[in-house]
């Protein structure tokens, strides 16, 4: 028995049957310049994704950075001056804090308050009336003892008296001669006079209170304070003093220069005006344990009164001169973990150089190591270099002054 197996493309669907042929006239008629933007797109998609494969596969070189620019100068020998900074206060020779020695009503007072005074000028005028009173009645009992002395004394040459009555009437001229004295010195202390040259301050106690030598009045303020007898405070202005400490590393230079041609003392007072001079005329007695500085002083003119009592002062002490010392900038030294640096430059190379620094005024340090007067070293610009590494010199190097 014949089988026959059909082909199954003659058992397909005629819209099947079509597919290809349909598939391929499409293809036939899409133009050749549609199949030149499809070629290209492929073609770039392929040379994507080897360039991708390509740099996962194969690591880029790294770019060495550029030179980082730096600032320089030039090392030199010069003797320079050791100056040791701190921080001063002006100190007034003489403060007083005027109280009246006697009681009774304040009248007035004679000046204005800020005023600057001189000495014996009146201030304060104390009601002198009960003490002229009293002063009046202490010279009529000295007539009174004087005379009876007298008279005592010339029965006593005729024997008509005892000795001893005419000793009593000359102790009692005495004692009346003393009260004589001690009221007139009393109606004196009315009078309230100034005994310093100086600045005066605000008026403690106001005219109209009545005071006594342990102080008692109404303040300027308004406020009842019983244990202030203060008038008012007068501060010597002219001339000033300034008070500074330095470290007792510092005594053996410090005694050695006071024995020699004496220590010259800088100070500039904050807000910049022109620096002032004078030698320094005092040195503590001793070292003070809590923070081992030892206090100097130094007198100012002070003519024109710039410096108050209680101001801060920038100071500067000469210690030393170093002779034909090496110096760099300050800012040429760098600040190691255990020792200090610079950076010197050879062939454009910069190179670290360890060294001692001898003095630092804030400006020019004084240094000792390798670095030789003339070397090249950085100023500014050190956090980028790398030590060994080149650098590109932005400003030609100068001699340092």
């Amino acid at each position: 028995m014949n089988i026959r197996i059909p082909n199954a493309f003659d058992a397909m669907p005629d819209a099947v049957q079509g597919i290809p042929d349909r598939v391929r006239r499409g293809y036939d008629n899409t133009s050749s310049r549609m199949r030149l933007i499809w070629g290209i797109v492929g073609a770039l998609l392929v040379a994507v994704l080897a360039w991708v494969i390509y740099n996962s596969l194969v690591p880029v070189a790294k770019k060495e950075p550029p030179p980082p620019p730096v600032i320089v100068q030039r090392a030199s020998v010069a003797d320079l001056p050791v100056v040791e900074h701190t921080i001063g206060t002006v100190v007034s020779p003489a403060t007083v804090q005027l109280t009246s020695r006697v009681q009774g009503q304040l009248l007035k007072a004679f000046f204005v308050e800020g005023q600057t005074v001189h000495t014996g000028d009146l201030l304060f005028q104390i009601d002198p009336r009960p003490f002229q009173a009293t002063l009046d009645n202490a010279v009529a009992t000295l007539a009174d003892a004087k005379a009876k002395a007298a008279r005592y004394g010339q029965l006593l040459s005729q024997k008509a008296i005892a000795a001893q009555d005419a000793d009593d009437t000359k102790a009692a001229y005495l004692v009346a001669k003393a009260n004589v004295d001690s009221a007139r010195l009393n109606l004196e202390y009315t009078q309230i006079r100034s005994p310093i040259d100086g600045k005066t301050g605000a008026i403690m106690i106001q005219p109209g209170n009545q005071i006594t030598p342990s102080g008692s009045g109404m303040t300027s303020v308004g406020v009842t304070n019983p244990t202030a007898s203060t008038l008012v405070v007068i501060t010597q202005m002219r001339p000033i003093k300034i008070s500074f400490a330095l470290p007792q590393a510092d005594l053996p230079r410090i005694q050695k220069r006071l024995a020699g041609h004496g220590m010259a003392v800088t100070l500039t007072p904050q807000g910049g005006s022109t620096p002032l001079t004078a030698m320094a005329d005092f040195v503590g007695n001793e070292v003070s344990g809590q923070t081992g500085t030892i206090e100097l002083r130094a007198t100012f003119g002070n003519e024109d009164q710039t410096l108050v009592p209680g101001q801060l002062v920038d100071v500067g002490v000469m210690l030393d001169t170093i002779k034909s010392a090496t110096t760099v900038p300050h800012d040429a030294i760098n600040l190691g973990p255990n020792t200090s640096f610079v950076y010197v430059v050879k062939s454009g190379v910069a190179r670290m150089v360890t060294v001692k620094v001898i003095s630092d005024d804030g400006t020019t340090a004084a240094i000792q190591g390798p670095v030789k007067p003339g070397d090249t070293v950085i100023t500014d610009g050190q956090l980028k270099v790398i030590a060994g590494k080149p650098v590109r010199i932005s400003r030609p190097a100068t001699q340092q002054k």
